[in-house]
């Protein structure tokens, strides 16, 4: 079973925990396996902080549920994110709660990339990273247009869908629907379009999406989707601080990894932060 878009009403807010979605293998094998157990809970956030010349990014892993923007409010009181960078790994989730969150990414200037943050391990002497192989699926896809600039590496996977009753999903041709069930989706749907217009997206991302019924694939972005609907704004991307040394040396991710501190050869520590269910 995947995740699907969801519409937002009270008695569909505790079904969105209950997918199981797509999974994903890396090299480091027992770093993905958490990741990937993460992407099937509700949206966690965390900093990933990189010294002296890194100010570091924000890991925003899982699914957007109806608590996720407070969760998020809860999370900006404990650090200053003016200006910083959400790494973006999720399958999506309820439609309106991340149109919500969205508005709230592009409010504190936040630019938005795809990736999973991987912490350092002092057994294999590694350092914490972004690794490209990651997802960014069905509402995740706008978190990611949310963004001021907005970054995707090559081997990251961008899937979009169309928006349906999260208990349908599966079985969505068989299920029935009631005039109330059409007015909901209608009304999301423009939502939804609005939403990606005042991020600067294009009407291609809303037909490429609305193309693509839960009874086939997700639909995965080619490059030059990417940059047609405006998903993808930059080449690169640097979490270097303001005037550091590391401006001159943007990150560039055609290769395995991003690492926020490689050419320099500095440790990034994750720093902890309580859990947010």
């Amino acid at each position: 079973m995947r995740a699907r878009w969801t519409v937002t009403q009270p008695w569909l807010s505790a079904a969105i925990g209950c997918f199981v979605l797509f999974g994903f293998a890396v090299g480091d094998s027992a770093s993905a396996a958490d990741t990937v157990e993460a992407r099937k809970l509700p949206m966690t956030f965390s900093w990933v902080d990189c010294q002296p010349n890194c100010r570091g990014w924000i890991s925003a892993v899982g699914i957007v549920t109806a608590e996720t923007p407070l969760n998020f409010e809860d999370f900006i009181r404990q650090h200053d994110l003016k200006g910083d960078t959400v790494v973006l790994d999720s399958s999506g989730g309820s439609v309106n709660d991340a149109i919500a969150l969205g508005r709230r990414i592009r409010g504190l200037g936040l630019s938005t990339t795809v990736g999973a943050s991987l912490p350092s391990s002092k057994e294999r002497g590694e350092r914490a990273r972004v690794s490209p192989e990651a997802y960014c699926e069905s509402m995740c896809v706008f978190l990611l247009l949310a963004g001021e600039s907005r970054y995707v590496p090559e081997r990251a996977r961008v899937r979009v869908h169309q928006i349906w009753m999260a208990d349908r999903a599966d079985n969505a041709r068989g299920a029935t629907y009631t005039a109330d069930d059409l007015m909901i989706l209608e009304r999301d749907i423009g939502r939804l379009a609005k939403f990606t217009f005042d991020m600067g997206g294009s009407g291609d991302l809303l037909a490429l999406s609305l193309n693509v019924p839960p009874w086939v694939d997700l639909h995965e972005l080619s490059r030059e989707e990417l940059r047609r609907t405006n998903l993808m704004t930059n080449d690169a991307i640097s979490f270097a601080r303001p005037n550091s040394v590391l401006d001159e040396m943007p990150l560039r991710t055609g290769s395995d990894r991003i690492s926020a501190t490689a050419s320099l050869g500095l440790e990034p520590r994750v720093t902890a932060s309580r859990p947010y269910p």
